[in-house]
């Protein structure tokens, strides 16, 4: 057993999650950039462990803290509580910055983006993460005793604000004015409880919908963050598959559409505008910030994309349906 199937093996015994004597399956998962992930199966069942790293499996120096992984435990329980379909934790150990979790079948929850990349892009699948995503900001909204569960204020500027924004503002200098004053207005709108990482990779398509993975980037602040997020890739999924992008142009207008028209009234107002702000901003991050997407490879295709995400930081069209028609011109599609 390696020292890392060991160290989870313990943590099981610490949370009572073994029969006496009971040596477990234990396989590490791929494709994690910020934790370990490993299928676990006991005489018990089959579940899901997961342990923060404190760098991250990325190309440059990214270094996060480790107690993330308890505001990840904090999301789970309030995103159940607001009616989302979430993993259920069952044992925590914070020390060790692990926790257990229920165990998704991958063949009966396929990852989101593996279906984008496929080409099975459902409009009313994306409406229904937008749905979701209203739910939860709408649940958490203006409550002080949330964001006192969630002061992850450090935590989320070394997750998201430095790398996405700031470290694409040392890159387009002539830009930095305006991607800093969208950092400065994001850590300072504090709205409702955010996801952070609203991506296809973190959602997987189960028989019931949505199902919403990898919140070690809880914070309490601005939605307009996860919207912007999970946007940003239904884009960039057009450039790297030209031949679906009518489906993702249908997919992105689903979920704006939807989120903004069951988010709660008190929240939507400036929303949309600064949905907008962030969306052209990661859009650039994307390319040139510290996290990268690894799909984009060609350089015309990256380039493309900077082109048109300079122009609409510059440009910002007045709503996200807007942002939709000018993408499409700005990145040479009908």
């Amino acid at each position: 057993m390696s020292e890392n199937h060991a160290a989870i093996a313990e943590c099981l015994r610490r949370a009572g999650l073994l029969a006496a004597g009971e040596l477990p399956v234990i396989t590490a998962l791929s494709g994690g950039v910020s934790c370990d992930v490993f299928r676990i199966d006991t005489a018990a069942g089959t579940l899901c462990a997961k342990r923060a790293l404190p760098r991250l499996r990325v190309a440059t120096v990214w270094e996060a803290p480790v107690d993330r992984s308890h505001y990840e435990v904090e999301w789970l329980a309030v995103a159940r509580a607001a009616g989302l379909t979430v993993p259920r934790v069952i044992a925590e150990l914070a020390d060790e910055h692990v926790f257990f979790m229920d165990w998704f079948p991958p063949e009966d929850n396929p990852v989101w983006k593996a279906e984008l990349a496929a080409g099975r892009i459902d409009p009313g699948f994306a409406a229904a993460v937008g749905h979701a995503l209203a739910a939860i900001h709408t649940a958490t909204r203006a409550d002080p005793a949330m964001a006192e569960r969630f002061p992850t204020d450090a935590l989320f500027t070394a997750l998201r604000i430095e790398p996405y924004l700031l470290h694409t503002a040392r890159a387009h200098p002539d830009l930095a004015d305006v991607l800093e004053g969208i950092a400065r207005q994001t850590l300072a709108t504090r709205d409702a409880l955010v996801h952070g990482d609203v991506s296809p990779k973190n959602i997987l398509c189960g028989r019931a919908g949505p199902v919403l993975i990898d919140a070690e980037c809880a914070w309490y602040g601005d939605p307009a963050f996860d919207l912007a997020f999970c946007a940003t890739h239904l884009l960039l999924k057009g450039i790297w598959h030209p031949q679906w992008q009518p489906q993702t142009d249908a997919a992105f207008a689903a979920l704006h559409s939807a989120y903004l028209g069951r988010t709660a009234p008190a929240l939507r107002t400036g929303i949309e505008q600064r949905t907008i702000a962030l969306l052209a901003a990661i859009l650039l991050a994307r390319i040139d910030g510290r996290s990268p997407v690894e799909y984009l490879t060609a350089e015309a295709d990256r380039d493309r994309v900077r082109r048109a995400a300079r122009e609409l930081l510059q440009t910002p069209p007045t709503t996200l349906a807007g942002f939709g028609d000018h993408w499409r011109q700005l990145t040479g599609h009908p």
